[in-house]
């Protein structure tokens, strides 16, 4: 059997991949901060037909050698962390980390990570998602409050008509040594593993956390004709891919057709 065929297949599935990360980041390109993921591949074992540097006849060593190699396959799809566009909407429970962190909620008793500021009040007036996972730590607005007030350090303020403060929170944020070793679960959420390391908490502002912006969504970080140009590269691959495998069932079929 010939080895393109089942070569050629491997490329056929790896772009298959390829353009189901495309269509998952072009399908998330308005969803509040929703980070890209790039598919990454390598290449599959060789077949050593010649070793470079074996003896030949005469003594003398062969400077190159004959591999061939057998196809490839996905390695990782890596997430990429870099800040999105912002978008104004003077929600002033709309917030956006400039810079590096994430918040932490509470979401089905376990403790997740998001960058989607996009908060809301239930009924006991909680700051939660809007999936109804409580910020943490958590906190009740009070039922006068009248205006609410976020500073880049994360100071959250409820005030009165009167501009007298009633209650307050400091919003921590967190980071990891390596967010795209994340786990995302969905719902703009993700959660920490062995790989991104155990979350870090800091202040708003401080050792390298950004800072807090009121009234400001991060939207997604997809670049559409970035999307565009890698789902045409893929499309092209899978297309060339398959015609080697035509162009393999053709000289098979020419093979079979020799007559003595």
């Amino acid at each position: 059997m010939m080895r393109s065929l089942w070569t050629a297949a491997s490329g056929m599935a790896a772009q298959q991949m390829n353009i189901d990360v495309t269509a998952n980041n072009l399908a998330n390109v308005n969803t509040t901060a929703f980070k890209k993921s790039r598919a990454e591949f390598e290449d599959l074992v060789y077949q050593n037909l010649k070793i470079a540097g074996t003896e030949n006849l005469t003594g003398d060593r062969i400077p190159t050698g004959m591999q061939v190699g057998m196809g490839v396959r996905p390695l990782t799809v890596h997430k990429f962390f870099t800040q999105g566009d912002y978008q104004r909407t003077d929600n002033p429970l709309d917030l956006t980390i400039e810079g590096d962190g994430f918040f932490q909620v509470m979401a089905n008793d376990e403790l997740k990570y998001t960058r989607a500021g996009a908060f809301k009040l239930d009924q006991d007036g909680r700051i939660v998602t809007a999936n109804g996972y409580p910020l943490q730590p958590e906190f009740n607005v009070p039922q006068d409050t009248v205006n609410i007030v976020v500073t880049e350090q994360g100071r959250l303020s409820c005030m009165d008509a009167s501009g007298d403060e009633l209650a307050g929170m400091d919003i921590p944020i967190f980071d990891f040594i390596n967010p795209a070793g994340l786990k995302s679960t969905g719902r703009n959420l993700y959660v920490d593993t062995d790989a991104s390391g155990p979350p870090v908490e800091g202040v708003p502002g401080e050792n390298n956390f950004g800072t807090l912006a009121q009234g400001v969504l991060e939207m997604s970080n997809v670049e559409l004709v970035e999307e565009m140009v890698n789902m045409i590269i893929g499309q092209r691959a899978y297309e060339i891919n398959s015609k080697a495998i035509q162009t393999s069932d053709q000289m098979l079929q020419m093979a079979n057709q020799l007559k003595r």
